[in-house]
């Protein structure tokens, strides 16, 4: 008896060890959002996203402990070189969750892809990473970058516009804005305009479209800028000519721009009144929790959670088998906010995309709403380039 009741204690301890391993191991995830000056709100709304599928789960991802470290990029690629190599080299993360800025992606994908942590884009997804520089250490919730720009080539196009004044911020996404237009748009591009990241006064441009006189103007214009922007763009009179935008009238600017921005059609893979009902209970908890209407940088950050607790899960909580944490993201075995969701060989989303416009609802509150889909499961252009199988 003696001898059994030591195999016993022994089989016990070694569970109350194994248990003990168990529950000591975390999921760290290092959120690198853009959380300093104007564009702060872009990044808060991608954080807050995040945060709250992660209660949700009950602080948990893939039924592992969830310690989430959030750190500000500052819109500043060498700031978030340095941070993001704080966050692999200090606080050994297993995921990045990060940037909103295609300019700090491109300075922080080579540390994190070449590392044993995975590079997950809530937002930014340039050209590049889509196509021949495609890595399975990299996957992207959002979109590729000229997509949400093709849909207001394609209406623009669509609608019989023969002419069109363009104009973004100089830096990659701006480019891809314009690249994303021009690819439907088969009218006269009667100027095409680059302005420095972060301009706030655009009455020199205003007064170069007016005399061009378009018959469609399109822009690309996030954050403090699209604010700026929008209501300079009301105040010069310029209503007549249709507006027609990505990220500048959106529920991140709405707040600020109110009714100047009304009417102004945008382009989205998602918004607040799209039917279905996990994404009803998103806008009703997220409203409630953070007291603002969340926008599609929201919902992506809610997304790139439940994909890590998906991935994390079919791992079976081993989060130092990379092969299968890879697998398991690749497969996106989560229910997306937005309804249909997979990724593409590049690991960029296969996903719907639509029109919308900014609206004022009954209880004072802005937001985008749907006109209409514009496009249906639509594979981004440059996959075909990434050698990815």
């Amino acid at each position: 008896m003696m001898r059994g009741s030591i195999l016993l204690t022994a089989l016990a301890a070694w569970i109350s060890t194994g248990l003990a391993a168990s529950a000591a191991e975390t999921v760290k995830v290092g959120l690198i959002v853009t959380l300093s000056g104007p564009p702060a709100v872009l990044g808060g709304q991608v954080r807050d996203g995040f945060r709250l599928a992660v209660k949700n789960l009950g602080g948990k991802l893939g039924g592992v402990p969830a310690e989430v470290i959030v750190v500000d990029d500052e819109l500043k690629p060498d700031v978030a070189v340095t941070k993001v190599k704080g966050l692999l080299e200090r606080d050994h993360v297993n995921f990045v969750v990060g940037p909103v800025f295609s300019n700090v992606l491109m300075a922080i994908h080579r540390p994190v892809i070449s590392s044993n942590a995975f590079l997950i884009s809530p937002n930014a997804g340039t050209s590049n990473f889509a196509g021949k520089q495609c890595n399975p250490n990299f996957f992207v919730t959002s979109y590729q970058n000229d997509q949400i720009h093709e849909v207001l080539g394609k209406y623009a196009q669509d609608q019989g516009y023969k002419s069109a004044f363009l104009m973004a911020p100089n830096y990659q996404a701006g480019k891809d804005a314009l690249s994303g237009f021009k690819r439907d748009f088969k009218g006269e591009i009667v100027d095409e305009v680059y302005t420095p990241l972060g301009q706030l006064d655009f009455s020199a441009e205003l007064a170069k479209l007016a005399a061009d006189k378009p018959q469609a103007f399109f822009t690309f214009m996030p954050g403090g800028m699209g604010v700026n922007l929008v209501k300079q763009y009301r105040q010069a009179g310029l209503a007549s000519i249709p507006f027609l935008s990505a990220f500048t009238a959106d529920e991140s600017t709405l707040p600020a721009e109110k009714d100047d921005a009304l009417g102004f059609l945008g382009g989205a893979n998602w918004a607040p009144d799209l039917d279905n009902p996990q994404s009803k209970a998103f806008v009703k908890e997220y409203e409630a929790a953070y007291h603002s209407v969340p926008g599609t940088y929201a919902m992506q950050g809610y997304d790139t959670a439940m994909l890590i607790d998906s991935a994390v899960r079919g791992a079976g909580g081993k989060l130092s088998d990379h092969d299968a944490l890879r697998a398991n993201l690749k497969k996106a075995n989560f229910v997306s906010l937005r309804g249909k969701f997979k990724f593409g060989v590049n690991n960029y989303p296969i996903q719907d995309f639509y029109l919308v416009k900014a609206a004022k609802r009954a209880d004072g509150k802005y937001e985008t709403e749907i006109v209409k889909k514009v496009f249906t499961d639509y594979v981004d252009r440059y996959a075909a380039e990434c050698p990815m199988k």
